[in-house]
């Protein structure tokens, strides 16, 4: 009389099951956050290893030793950071009073627009958003190195990522051969699975890179017919942070907006807000299908959804990683799905000869 259910027994089991797993993944993450100092760095050099792996791949049927070609491509992107870096740094640095006075002046424009409008109190609301602003800068910051918590030093982040990045460039194949024949599954679904999610991040990448130098240049344009200072920065600031999802392209709008709108007036600033917007809004949502649909085979509505899941749950690791492992999990449910199929289909008849 008091015997469960098939139904309710499944549900019990599926559920306890379901427990067990969300435990090990809890416990997983938690023991992967306790040696970020050493799997953060690892995992930036996998994820560069395995976009820039490519040209390593070329180097190599053209007749050079992996090790040189892994050596090569190390170099050239250092050079690409460096250049990035004082390209960016270097123009902020080089005319940091500019910005500094930029910013005052974008201040008090919005003070005696709050003036005019008989607000009370501007003077005081001005002093508080300049104090905030080092508060702000310093938050920002903090945001964008969650993926980094726990490095003893900056230094030492981008040592161990070059050195990861080296090996997995000059041993990528090996390292992915033992991990298919490690990984618990039939070898076949192993290379099902990791050749997917190197293919998702390759492609993930690329899509952002063609968004990035769509905006970069649009912003840089506008900028430049505007008669905007700081037109060059200003295009490379937007490129540069087009790679952290969604944050980014908010930080970069308002660089632009405040530069524009403490040199050349409230007019300058409103054209360039608009055009912001289209970039990262009207434009980028046209150019996204396009980019993210046929490199990762993602509605954007959906990149948006898990990007922003995953940021919130595991902060910059999971905004970079969050949609191009979506597309794997995709791509690796299609292909296991055909595996399937190919061994359920009768065989074909044997032709008489």
């Amino acid at each position: 009389m008091f015997e469960a259910p098939t139904w309710l027994r499944d549900l019990g089991l599926l559920a306890w099951f379901l427990v067990g797993v969300g435990a090990v993944l809890v416990g997983a993450i938690w023991l992967l956050a306790e040696i970020s100092t050493i799997v953060t760095p690892v995992l930036a050099g996998t994820i560069i290893a395995a976009v820039a792996s490519p040209l390593v791949e070329v180097m190599q049927a053209k007749g050079l030793p992996r090790l040189a070609g892994a050596l090569i491509v190390l170099l050239l992107l250092i050079a690409l950071s460096v250049v990035v870096a004082l390209l960016v740094f270097g123009g902020i640095v080089e005319n940091s009073a500019d910005i500094e006075a930029s910013a005052a002046k974008a201040l008090d424009t919005v003070e005696g627009w709050a003036t005019d409008a008989g607000a009370e109190g501007t003077t005081s609301a001005t002093q508080d958003v300049s104090q905030a602003v080092p508060e702000a800068g310093a938050k920002l910051l903090q945001g964008a190195a969650n993926g980094v918590q726990g490095l003893t030093s900056l230094v030492f982040f981008l040592c161990f990522s070059l050195l990861a990045t080296f090996f997995m460039l000059k041993d990528g194949p090996s390292v992915r051969r033992w991990v298919d024949r490690h990984l618990g599954v039939p070898v076949p679904v192993a290379q099902t699975v990791t050749r997917n999610m190197v293919n998702s991040l390759r492609r993930y990448f690329l899509g952002v890179t063609i968004v990035a130098v769509f905006n970069g240049i649009v912003v840089g344009v506008a900028a430049v017919l505007l008669d905007v200072p700081l037109a060059g920065t200003i295009a490379v600031v937007t490129f540069v942070t087009a790679y952290v999802p969604y944050i980014g392209a908010f930080v970069s709008g308002s660089f632009a907006v405040i530069i524009a709108l403490a040199e050349q007036g409230t007019t300058t600033a409103l054209i360039m807000l608009v055009v912001v917007l289209l970039a990262n809004g009207i434009l980028q949502s046209l150019l996204q299908p396009v980019a993210f649909g046929a490199t990762l085979g993602l509605n954007p509505l959906v990149v948006l959804i898990v990007t922003i899941g995953a940021g919130s749950l595991f902060g910059m690791v999971g905004l970079v990683l969050g949609a191009p492992l979506t597309s794997a999990a995709v791509h690796i449910a299609r292909d296991l799905e055909l595996i399937k199929r190919a061994e359920r289909a009768p065989p074909e008849p044997a032709l008489d000869h």
